[in-house]
């Protein structure tokens, strides 16, 4: 067995989160490109370690490193020859499919700027995002509406359409057909024809909470970056399992890619059709996942399977970002498994920048300390570090510049970079405190903070509470404006199997979340719900419930 880890940091273990931060270095060799440096190389060293192993609700495949060199290889050489170039944007909305790995890479080494999205995305979406990135060409799965819809934005919009699983659709080129036929060598180009070290690899767009989404751009380095998500926080080492159970369409998609394969690691995913946490852990345990990393949401569903009736014996490491992780849940999940679920927090702008590394022993509402690449301070609206104990918006140091793993821009968005980066700082629009041993603790989006007769009061805190009680399947704590208070807390919940919405079950939860956190916090509104609102990337819409609710009162 064999991992590069070591050609990129100055070294691979550390006693401690303090020796990690005061020594940790990342190693950026000059005209670093993931596709040829990492996945060509396993090919050379090790082509028989296994990368990728892929399944469905009704078949499976495992891919080597070599059989990923050379199906990327052929990809590359098929879409240079449809004109493909550097910096030629190219969406792929490929859900969990293989293929999605295969054209991130190929395109890596292409040149061309990677656009991964979802598959639920609309006309509108899709017509927004062409527009906004001057696609080139379009890679997709046949899902929903997709194909109609990108017809229709065809007719708009001039870029190459390629659907894959083998399909013959008028108008669309067969993806896995076609590049069947090409060279299995893709030589490295010359310096000027990849990626440059300050050119863009890849753009995400935003989860779209207020307003448009907006285009995040990154450069190579980032996917040197995740080496801190992957091998400290997820705790990942040569030999792991790991499977990231997110849709390819969100930024997520990828903190499960690149650092697991600079350190050798297999990938494990799941393209169901629908999602179901009984299936989920059942694939899991057939295929040996030793690391797992979800948004919360996932791991409040599969807390309600009781997964102590499951050998999840392989399970070595469970992580969570994306929103703040309910304590009840943490408690559930910890008793089911014996395995503790550490948080991290990051943004489509970032890597995991917050983490309950390794070393560390995690809190509970705590998303951890600072990675050491980034210089992170708590600011008060005057720019001033807040005291300990105190809110203030999470806020990145650039004034000796943007520092690897930091988004390069807003793409052709500078209006969005001066609202967002001023005075020597990336504003990320979060507030969180720092406690007395320097854990991060997650308040909200500043939009999402309620004002409430006098206190300020953070959605996830509440949220917390109104989650550990039985019956709460999801829930969403929102603002209602109201006359003498300003606002009033509401919360609006998805019940859990079983229950039925009811007054008497309202007051109960009420009384509930009294009992298990300060009173004044507790939801003097509450509604009971099929679903809630949320963004293509599975966010909550909060703004949209605050919209609705003042709509009703019109």
């Amino acid at each position: 067995m064999t991992s590069l880890l070591h050609k990129y940091v100055n070294r691979e273990e550390f006693d401690s989160y303090e020796d990690f931060v005061k020594n940790f270095q990342l190693k950026i060799p000059k005209d670093y490109n993931f596709g040829f440096d990492v996945v060509d190389e396993y090919a050379r060293i090790d082509p028989d370690k296994i990368a990728l192993i892929w399944c469905d609700d009704n078949s499976e495949r495992i891919f080597t490193f070599k059989e990923i060199s050379e199906l990327t290889n052929q990809t590359a050489n098929y879409y240079k020859s449809l004109g493909i170039k550097k910096g030629d944007a190219v969406m792929l909305t490929l859900k969990n499919r293989y293929e999605w790995w295969l054209n991130m890479v190929a395109l890596h080494k292409l040149g061309a700027i990677a656009v991964p999205a979802t598959h639920m995305l609309k006309l509108h979406d899709i017509e927004y995002r062409v527009k906004s990135a001057d696609v080139k060409m379009v890679v997709t799965v046949e899902e929903d509406n997709l194909i109609p819809d990108y017809d229709k934005a065809h007719e708009n919009y001039d870029f190459i359409r390629v659907v894959v699983d083998n399909k013959d659709i008028p108008g669309w080129i067969n993806y896995n057909k076609e590049i069947a036929n090409m060279s299995k060598d893709f030589p490295k180009p010359s310096s000027d024809e990849l990626i440059g070290r300050d050119e863009v690899m890849l753009i995400y767009f935003t989860s779209g909470t207020s307003g448009e989404p907006k285009m995040v751009a990154h450069k190579p380095s980032y996917s040197l970056v995740h080496i801190t998500t992957v091998k400290y926080w997820e705790n990942v080492h040569e030999g792991s399992i790991h499977y990231t159970g997110s849709d390819t369409g969100w930024t997520k998609g990828v903190w499960g890619l690149y650092g697991q394969w600079i350190i050798g690691a297999t990938i494990f995913t799941y393209d169901y059709v629908r999602f179901n946490p009984l299936t989920l852990i059942k694939k899991s345990i057939a295929h040996n996942v030793t690391s797992f990393c979800a948004p919360p949401t996932v791991y409040s569903f599969l807390i309600k399977e009781e997964l102590e009736k499951y050998d999840l014996s392989k399970l070595e490491y469970a992580t969570t970002a994306g929103e703040p992780l309910a304590p009840e849940v943490y408690r559930k999940f910890k008793e089911q498994t014996g395995v503790g679920i550490r948080e991290g927090f990051g943004q489509t702008e970032t890597t995991c920048a917050l983490a309950t590394y390794k070393w560390l022993e995690p809190k509970l509402g705590s998303t951890g300390k600072p990675n050491p690449l980034y210089d992170i301070h708590l600011l008060d609206p005057n720019g001033d570090d807040v005291d300990i104990g105190s809110r203030g918006e999470i806020c990145f140091n650039i004034k000796d510049g943007r520092p690897d793993g930091l988004f390069m821009e807003y793409y052709k968005n500078p209006e969005q970079m001066k609202l967002r980066n001023y005075d020597g700082f990336y504003h990320t629009g979060d507030t969180a405190w720092i406690d007395e041993d320097g854990y991060f603790h997650f308040v909200g989006r500043n939009d999402d903070i309620i004002k409430s007769s006098g206190y300020r009061i953070g959605p996830y805190e509440v949220e917390s509470a109104v989650i550990s009680h039985p019956s709460v399947l999801e829930c969403a704590i929102t603002g209602v404006p109201h006359e003498t208070r300003g606002q009033i807390v509401k919360a609006t919940i998805v019940l859990a199997r079983g229950y039925s919405a009811s007054d008497e079950l309202k007051k109960e939860i009420q009384n509930h979340v009294k009992s298990v956190t300060a009173p004044y916090k507790y939801p003097r509104m509450i509604e009971f719900v099929d679903e809630l609102p949320k963004t293509i990337s599975g966010k909550i819409k909060r703004k949209k419930i605050r919209t609705e609710d003042e709509n009703k009162k019109e």
